[in-house]
């Protein structure tokens, strides 16, 4: 298992590998706006929306993901460095289809900037890379049918890392409105656990025992199966990432249907508090 160390990277780091042609930078986010404004010197742009789902939110297939990571100049060797909104998301899919070298930065956008450290407002364009994928790793990933097989289940426990107004069904994504059949509420069984406080004022993730703190309602020494979601997979996979690469828990798989699937399929169960 890859420590803290191998799979964050901080600022310092960061801007002294800027120019290193066996590293490239991806910024993920759900909207470029931000990165059309500035964003760090020779990154390029991942839309959740656009790049990593398709139009009814479905994550993107091996021949899309192999298309991405080309037209980003990211090949089988390269050191993958994501940050922005969504960066655990990105990190989660290269680790799917098993790319070696992924990294997140430890701060966020705004302590990069502030910092002096460099930015741009031109598009990197990097030569295109080849890479051939091999098949994505099942213990990162389940879907539909598995999460309704796990409702109740001894040795699996869901967990919802949206808001609480979410879970309890107050709200519905997307906009806090209902998608034409869309549900509100949670997978019958889930346990709300709330992924806020990871960060510190910069946008560093926080110490290990603080992050246990976050974590309150996992067994974070067990052995159950845990499998995370949320709306589109964004927040699944940052717990997923805290989980498995910060805090050492063996086990977790995440939903990337999440509720943007579940909400939306007519014979799905659903619970309200």
């Amino acid at each position: 298992m890859k420590t803290r160390s191998d799979v964050l990277v901080d600022a310092a780091w960061m801007d002294a590998h800027l120019h290193d042609p066996a590293v490239q930078v991806v910024e993920v986010d759900v909207s470029r706006r931000a990165y059309d404004e500035w964003h760090i010197d020779g990154a390029v742009f991942w839309d959740v929306y656009r790049d990593l789902k398709d139009a009814d939110y479905r994550l993107i297939g091996a021949e899309a993901t192999m298309r991405l990571l080309a037209r980003s100049g990211i090949g089988p060797r390269s050191l993958v460095v994501l940050h922005g909104y969504a960066p655990a998301l990105g990190f989660w899919l290269m680790k799917l289809y098993g790319h070696d070298d992924v990294r997140i930065l430890d701060c966020s956008r705004d302590a990069w900037r502030d910092e002096g450290h460099p930015v741009s407002t031109q598009p990197s364009e990097p030569a295109a890379a080849g890479y051939v994928l091999p098949g994505p790793d099942p213990r990162l990933r389940v879907g539909y049918a598995a999460v309704r097989d796990a409702i109740g289940r001894p040795g699996r426990t869901l967990l919802d890392v949206r808001s609480w107004d979410e879970y309890r069904g107050e709200r519905f994504w997307p906009s806090g409105g209902l998608e034409p059949g869309g549900k509100a509420g949670h997978v019958p069984s889930a346990v709300h656990q709330s992924i806020d406080g990871l960060y510190d004022e910069r946008g560093a993730f926080r110490n290990p025992a603080a992050l246990r703190g976050v974590f309150s309602a996992v067994d974070l020494d067990g052995r159950d199966e845990l499998i995370t979601y949320c709306t589109i997979g964004g927040r699944a996979c940052t717990a997923w990432f805290v989980l498995t690469y910060l805090l050492g828990r063996e086990s977790v798989r995440v939903y990337d249907g999440s509720w943007a699937e579940w909400g939306r399929m007519a014979d799905a169960p659903v619970e309200q508090v």
